[in-house]
């Protein structure tokens, strides 16, 4: 007898940070790395990090509009209430990372590798994944306004009670891809949902999109 196959969800484990040093924003610097530290309430606008590593690390009511955080490194770390209407931190990577509470217009994360990592409570107009590397993410209560997952791998992601105004999977490689929590408007390359699982209602609301793309036609 066959056995129903299930989605596996992401595997994700409880950040526990150490004791934290607080750290002014004038002391970060592009390619340092740093270790237990806490930034409170800074304005980090414009300020070039590249290839900045931040281990075991906090960062609380920021502003980072312009920041670059190009080939950077977030190690278990966590961001909190993160104001950014732009943020380029293309070829970063993220793992063990939570970001919770945070108001993001462009985030700007192709090529990246994102791993454990849980994005929770928070709002991205777009959310540039093109051509990343996703394993074990969680997002929960987010509104995403354009989610490019474009040329992305993706496994054991799960979305909770979010939304997404489109969707761009072209060229897209999923593996346990939980989409029956995302409330999502217009999706482009459909043939990218291989991997995806969706519910019977999202299936339902989708069927002229794929009856179109497969060349079926459709007579009451």
């Amino acid at each position: 007898m066959r056995t129903r196959s299930t989605t596996r969800r992401p595997v994700l484990e409880r950040l526990v940070l150490p004791e934290l040093q607080d750290l002014e924003a004038d002391e970060l610097r592009a390619q340092d790395t740093y270790d237990a530290v806490r930034v409170s309430g800074r304005d980090l606008s414009g300020r070039d990090l590249t290839g900045a590593t931040f281990t075991e690390c906090e960062l609380l009511g920021v502003t980072a509009h312009e920041t670059v955080l190009r080939h950077a490194r977030l190690i278990e770390s966590r961001i909190d209430r993160l104001n950014a209407p732009v943020l380029n931190a293309t070829r970063s990577t993220w793992r063990d990372v939570e970001l919770t509470g945070s108001r993001i217009g462009a985030l700007d994360i192709d090529d990246t590798e994102i791993r454990s990592t849980r994005v929770v409570g928070s709002k991205l107009d777009w959310l540039n994944l093109r051509a990343s590397t996703l394993e074990d993410v969680l997002f929960e209560d987010c509104v995403i306004e354009e989610l490019d997952l474009t040329g992305a791998t993706a496994a054991r992601v799960a979305f909770v009670n979010c939304r997404a105004g489109s969707v761009s999977l072209a060229h897209a490689r999923l593996a346990d891809v939980d989409l029956r929590g995302l409330e999502m408007g217009a999706i482009g390359n459909l043939e990218g949902m291989k991997g995806a699982t969706l519910d019977a209602q999202q299936v339902t609301a989708l069927a002229p999109a794929f009856a179109s793309h497969l060349g079926i036609q459709m007579e009451g």
